[in-house]
Formats: structure tokens, C-alpha cells, sequence
């Protein structure tokens, strides 16, 4: 019995000892290392969530959505959850419209992770996720959306498989349209539902952008650009609408068009926006820049005339008309509207190079425009210490000089607003803040753009170089601009520049575009023909519509 006794005795003790080291070392666990085993526990159970944040919009100054974001998701695979590869990939394939094949290669591929699709609409997500195949995942994702397709395409870029922006003004404005994502802390069961979710981080959207461009008279002048790339093949063509009172852009539309929603089989090279990028020689459009410093110096007026030879010798250079004529008497008047080269020459003259030189900087050519744009090129202009004795004959026609349509397009804006040369504006307002106006600078005076201005209706009345070019009720001028390329440090005699830079009404003008076409190919290449029925159709739909009164 004592023995008995004893055993049970040496048996309570061995148990209230080893009960006493459990206590102890569940003691010690929970002071010394209960914050880890805590910590472990919840990441099991917690689970940190990115929330992609919205991009922001770019609007038309109609507010109409040019480049929107909408929610969406990404559907990746972790391979060795997969319980039946096959019939999984069948299932996602048909959702998906994806090909069975490429989506069971990345079921059974050897890896922890595999993207199957990104940028997925929610229905079809929603629609995956009720499939309840383990193994799939379905993360919150956004995607961009371009509900106008090529329209302004060229201009407003796209954004790549990373979200940020490629080209355009989704590029040019990253810092302002990327969002900033957030962090949701999301808690499961035992069995992996969710319980619970909190927010760590909220997630920003970018900020919107509202543009001055207009999208009917963006979606008219794409039109017409397609209509002048059907008829003659060019090598590009550009067409920008503006409201010379504050250089608004209305419109500004490169050919070929590119469409955002589908760049795979985009060339390259189309990824850029003509209107900044494109640098050419001007040709006869230039000549009112030369007339106007000319009239501004007082060395010449509108009536000022000139016997004018069939050429004119420049140095070691002869020029002569486009077209055969004997000598002449025409004013300064019926110089630009018939657009004399000898006559713009002998103007030059008149003016002097250094003086033209000066004139040449004051207009803002061999320099960016400052339109809140990437890649603007500066054009190529001759400093005066490198004229040559042939210079002064060349540049005051539009020769010898490389300008951007974008250039034109602020230089003619002056001369219609009564002499203000100020930087093109696109964007309007960032997230309803409207942005401010430059003030710009005077480079004439009122009274000579006036005279200008007079003087380019001659361009399109009789006798003008685009007298066909018409708007019933409304008075226009403008100018036409035929260049030779330049090559080999000469002038093909088969490659052109066709260009017409005009605005409306010409007394006062509240609507100005330029249209420069590369290289036609097929039928005509005189800015008369090429470019200038252009403007007098964009004309024809934006003055009614702009409530620009006959």
C-alpha cells in the first residue's frame, strides 16, 4: 500500500512539474515573444491590398471625355494551385477570348506567378471570379479609355502596359494626370473569407485636364485631313484651329491618324504630333512676315509701288515667278495678294538683312513657341553673322529658313488680333482652375496688322492665289505657300510643301487655321489646291457653329 502511495505521489509530482515548465514557458512565449507570434498570426490572417487610384480625364473645352479611366482587373495564376489545368484554361479561355493553348501554357508553367490578362473589364472579371477555380487570382486594376478613337489621337498620346504615358499630352503631363494608389488591409477566416478590411492608404485620383480644343471642330478637320490624304497621298499632312484672340487651340489634327485604344500596328513614326514636330520651309506664307516688318518701319505702305523685272539678281542668285511674266508696276498690296517673289524680294531689299534678321527673331521663328507640349521643335533660322550675299534673296520668300506649322500658326495670330504675339494654349483648366492667358508681346502695332490683314483678302478675291476659296457671308484672308523641299543643298523639283495659312472675318478675326501638307503625291502640290479648300471647308462648319456672326 505504501509503495502504491508512493508511485502515485513520485507520479502527481512528475505532472505538477512538467505543468509547471508549460506555465513557465507559455509565460515566457507570451512576454518575451508574444509581439511576434502575434504579428505571424495576423499576417496569416491580414493581407495588405493595393487600390489603384483613377488617372485623371482630359477633356474637350465641351467637357466631353477624350481620355478617361474605368475600373478593371488583372488575372494572374499561381500554376501549382491549379487543380485541373486543362479544363481551367478552357474556362478562362472562352471568358477571355483568348486561345486555350497560350492560357494552359501559363497554367502549367514552372513558376509561383503567372499573368494571364491585364486591363479586364469588371463584367468579365466578375463573371472569372464566379468560376471559383482555385489557384485564380482577380486584383482591382484601372484602364484607360479613348471614347473618341483617332480623334485627337495624335495629340493626346496614349499610356503604356506600366500606366504611364508614352507620347502626347498623356506623356507631356504625367505628374499631373498619374493617380496615387492606396493600401487596404483586408482580414480572412480560418477558411479564407473575408471578414473584415480597413483602409491604410486612400488612393488619389490624378488630376483632369480640360483642353481648349474643341471636339466637333477636332472631329471636322479630321475629316477634312482624310480627305486630303485619299486625294494626295501625302507624306503627312497637319491642320491646326485656333482663335487668334488668345491663341486657343480648337483643333489641332495630324494624318495618318492613330487611334489610342489600338497602337499595335501604329508605325512608329505617326506616334508624334505633326503640328510641333514637323519643321519645314514655308515658302510664300512667309511673305507676309516680311511685308509686315517692312510696313511696320514705315520703309513701305500698302499703296508703295514697284516696277518689278520678270527676276531679280541677288548675289549669285536669279530669282524669278512661279510663273512667266514680263515687267510689271504692283503695289506692296497686289505683291502679297499675287504672291511676287521678285516683288517680296525687292521688299527684303528695302528692309535690309540685318533689319530683316532682327524682324525674323521678333516674330519668334528659331525658337519654341512655349505651347504646353513635348517635343517642340524650334525650326532652323540663320543668325545674321552667317548670312550670305544670296540670304537677303532667299529668306524674305520663305527660303532658307525651317519653321513649325505650330509657328505659323502664333506669327499669324499676331498679325489677326492686331499685333500680340503670345504662346498657343491647350490647356484650359486643370480640375476646374482655369489657367491664365499669357499677355504676350506686341510685335506691330494695330494699325499695320490692319493693313495686313487688308492686304491677305487680295489672296483670296480675283486675282488672288486662292481666289476660289470661299465662305458665303463671311469675308476671309489667308495666304498660299508652295515650297521646294530642300535636298542635297538644293531644291527638288518634284517634292513640295503645299501650305495656307488664313483667318476669318478678315476685318476682325475670331477664327484662324493653318493647313500644311508634306509631300503630295497624287494630282496637284500648290498650297492653292492642296491646302487651301481645306480651310475654306473647316470655315464653312466652325464660323456658324462658334456663333461667329456673317
Amino acid at each position: 500500500m505504501k509503495l502504491i502511495e508512493r508511485r502515485v505521489g513520485l507520479l502527481f509530482a512528475a505532472f505538477t512539474i512538467a505543468f509547471l515548465l508549460v506555465m513557465v514557458r507559455a509565460a515566457w512565449l507570451q512576454v518575451a515573444r508574444g509581439d511576434q507570434y502575434s504579428d505571424s498570426a495576423r499576417s496569416q490572417q491580414v493581407a495588405t491590398v493595393e487600390v489603384p487610384g483613377m488617372r485623371g480625364s482630359i477633356l474637350d473645352r465641351n467637357g466631353e471625355t477624350l481620355a478617361g479611366s474605368e475600373d478593371a482587373a488583372t488575372i494572374s495564376v499561381t500554376p501549382y494551385q491549379i487543380e485541373d489545368p486543362p479544363q481551367a484554361a478552357e474556362l478562362l479561355a472562352k471568358k477571355l477570348d483568348l486561345k486555350a493553348d497560350d492560357v494552359l501554357a501559363k497554367l502549367t508553367a514552372d513558376s509561383g506567378f503567372e499573368y494571364v490578362a491585364q486591363k479586364v473589364d469588371v463584367v468579365t472579371a466578375e463573371q472569372i471570379e464566379r468560376l471559383d477555380l482555385v489557384g485564380v487570382n482577380i486584383t482591382r486594376d484601372t484602364r484607360r479609355t479613348y471614347p473618341q478613337g483617332e480623334i485627337a489621337g495624335r495629340v493626346i498620346g496614349a499610356i503604356g502596359t506600366e500606366g504611364t504615358g508614352l507620347f502626347g499630352l498623356e506623356a507631356a503631363q504625367e505628374k499631373l494626370l498619374a493617380p496615387s494608389d492606396g493600401e487596404l488591409a483586408v482580414t480572412r477566416d480560418a477558411l479564407g473569407e473575408e471578414i473584415h478590411r480597413e483602409v491604410v492608404e486612400p488612393a488619389e485620383a490624378g488630376s483632369d485636364l480640360q483642353l481648349t480644343i474643341d471636339g466637333e471642330i477636332q472631329a471636322e478637320t479630321e475629316q477634312v485631313l482624310d480627305q486630303i490624304g485619299a486625294t494626295y497621298k501625302p507624306a503627312g499632312a497637319t491642320i491646326i484651329a485656333v482663335d487668334p484672340r488668345d491663341s486657343s487651340v480648337l483643333a489641332m489634327a495630324s494624318w495618318p491618324p492613330v487611334d489610342p485604344n489600338n497602337l499595335e500596328e501604329a508605325p512608329e513614326d505617326v506616334l508624334s504630333n505633326m503640328a510641333t514636330g514637323f519643321t519645314y520651309e514655308p515658302g510664300s506664307t512667309f511673305k507676309a512676315f516680311t511685308v509686315a516688318g517692312a510696313v511696320e518701319d514705315g520703309i513701305v505702305t500698302p499703296r508703295t509701288t514697284f516696277n518689278l523685272a520678270p527676276t531679280i539678281n541677288v548675289a549669285d542668285r536669279t530669282i524669278g515667278e512661279s510663273h512667266e511674266r514680263g515687267t510689271i508696276t504692283a503695289s506692296v498690296a497686289q505683291i502679297l495678294a499675287e504672291s511676287s517673289n521678285v516683288g517680296t524680294v525687292t521688299v527684303g531689299l528695302e528692309l535690309g538683312a540685318e533689319r530683316f534678321s532682327e524682324w525674323v527673331d521678333e516674330w519668334g521663328f528659331g525658337a519654341p513657341t512655349g505651347i504646353d507640349y513635348p517635343g517642340e521643335e524650334q525650326g532652323i533660322v540663320l543668325p545674321y553673322a552667317d548670312y550670305s550675299g544670296s540670304s537677303i534673296g532667299n529668306m524674305p520668300i520663305g527660303q532658307g529658313i525651317s519653321v513649325t506649322p505650330l509657328q505659323m500658326v502664333a506669327g499669324y495670330s499676331a498679325i489677326a488680333n492686331g499685333g500680340i504675339l503670345r504662346p498657343p494654349r491647350l490647356i484650359e483648366s486643370v480640375d476646374g482652375e482655369t489657367q491664365e492667358v499669357a499677355d504676350g508681346r506686341r510685335v506691330i502695332s494695330e494699325k499695320t496688322a490692319s493693313q495686313v490683314r487688308e492686304m491677305l483678302e487680295g489672296v483670296l478675291a480675283p486675282g488672288g492665289t486662292a481666289a476660289e476659296v470661299e465662305v458665303p457671308g463671311y469675308t476671309l484672308a489667308g495666304k498660299t505657300g508652295t515650297a521646294e523641299k530642300a535636298i542635297d543643298g538644293g531644291y527638288s523639283s518634284t517634292d513640295y510643301v503645299g501650305s495656307f495659312v488664313g483667318f476669318a472675318p478678315a476685318e476682325d478675326p475670331e477664327f484662324l487655321v493653318a493647313v500644311i501638307v508634306d509631300s503630295p503625291t497624287q494630282g496637284s502640290y500648290y498650297g492653292g489646291t492642296v491646302a487651301a479648300p481645306a480651310f475654306g471647308e473647316i470655315a464653312t462648319f466652325a464660323l456658324p457653329y462658334l456663333g461667329i456672326e456673317p
